[in-house]
């Protein structure tokens, strides 16, 4: 399915919840809308279901105006935070529903295996009611999968889940989605989820459409700070800089050797990600790339990884390490990081030097 989305708007109102806009997501692959709470993400959504129409603009399917067609009349699956059951058929029958209805030969099989892949096995002779909220919303998951629709809207379906269980859901979701046919598109709030979907993703932010593209571009190249701080988490560091000729000068007296557009002269922004950060000691041996010292105000463990905030003559920095690190507040570090990482925004925000990709680089 060709779906294409032509200068639409949405108000309601006095209030602008949608801005002009254009998208026309991959066919057959999963396009991510990316943007916190309130971006336009579920607005934009039902406007692709049929469940709103524009308030202007149009919206194509394969080339076929279907704006105002009410989503009955559409092939569409979706999944929204707020899941939605059969109460009074078994976890087994809401699942085989939409297979019934296509008359599918092997119903048993098939529901078995989506059960298998969300983790639902077990339940499939209840009824909703007996589950948690976080087992319906998987069963309201597994029966948008069985329906196999050519476009599939999937509006935060893992919210409601625990973090472990988000995890292996989002490993498993990715491959389904590689194996299918069908159009994907899955709102987020979380970077994270993005870059394991992969595909392409839309940042949206108060209703704008910042930017849409493969999401390994989106991410290595965001065109704007909006986009940037929307499509980074932790937040990118963001310090202030004077471009000139010979690159850009931090404060502290760190100057960064870079090749700038002529046009990037003046006050500008040099943005880099957490993970583009090295924490070594002042003392430890010599790095090709840049070095900054700081010294240590928090180091906080999250996960599998350590977040330390750190002082600098540049600015406030959060590096992002792989691993459990014990690290005291006060502590004098060397921070280090490649000339390759660095991102620079213009007095506009407007990106005007991406990083240098690397074949080990993500």
């Amino acid at each position: 399915m060709q779906l294409s989305l032509e200068r639409v708007t949405k108000r309601v109102g006095a209030q602008t919840w949608l801005y002009e806009q254009s998208i026309a997501p991959q066919p057959g692959a999963v396009t991510v809308l990316l943007g916190a709470t309130q971006a336009g993400k579920t607005s934009l959504m039902r406007l692709m279901a049929g469940l709103d129409a524009p308030t202007t603009g149009k919206v194509f399917v394969d080339k076929r105006d279907v704006t105002g067609m009410p989503v009955r009349e559409r092939n569409v699956a979706m999944v929204y935070q707020q899941f939605i059951n059969y109460p009074s058929l078994t976890v087994a029958q809401n699942i085989a529903s939409p297979l019934k209805l296509r008359g599918e030969a092997n119903i048993a099989g098939r529901v078995g295996e989506l059960a298998e892949k969300l983790h639902i096995t077990p339940f499939l002779n209840r009824l909703p009611s007996e589950l948690s909220g976080g087992q319906q919303q998987r069963v309201a998951l597994a029966r948008a999968l069985a329906k196999n629709a050519p476009l599939m809207l999937l509006d935060e379906p893992l919210v409601n889940l625990d973090y472990k269980l988000r995890e292996e859901l989002r490993e498993e979701l990715s491959l389904l989605f590689a194996s299918g046919d069908s159009t994907v598109i899955y709102a987020t709030t979380e970077p994270g989820e993005a870059l394991l979907l992969g595909g392409y993703t839309a940042v949206l932010d108060a209703g704008e459409l910042l930017q849409y593209g493969p999401t390994a571009e989106v991410f290595h190249a965001p065109k704007s700070l909006r986009v940037a701080r929307a499509f980074s988490d932790p937040p990118m560091n963001l310090l202030p800089g004077e471009a000139s000729s010979a690159g850009v000068q931090l404060g502290g007296g760190l100057a960064l050797p870079l090749d700038l557009p002529a046009a990037a002269q003046g006050q500008v922004t040099v943005g880099l990600r957490a993970s583009a950060l090295a924490v070594g000691r002042p003392d430890g041996a010599q790095s090709n790339g840049v070095e900054l010292p700081a010294r240590i105000t928090l180091a906080e463990i999250a996960g599998s990884d350590t977040f330390v905030h750190l002082d600098s003559q540049a600015g406030e920095l959060v590096a992002q390490l792989t691993g459990v690190h014990r690290l005291e507040p006060g502590l004098l570090v060397l921070l280090r990081f490649s000339l390759a990482d660095v991102h620079v925004f213009d007095a506009r925000g407007e990106l005007v030097l991406a990083p240098h990709r690397r074949n080990n680089k993500g």
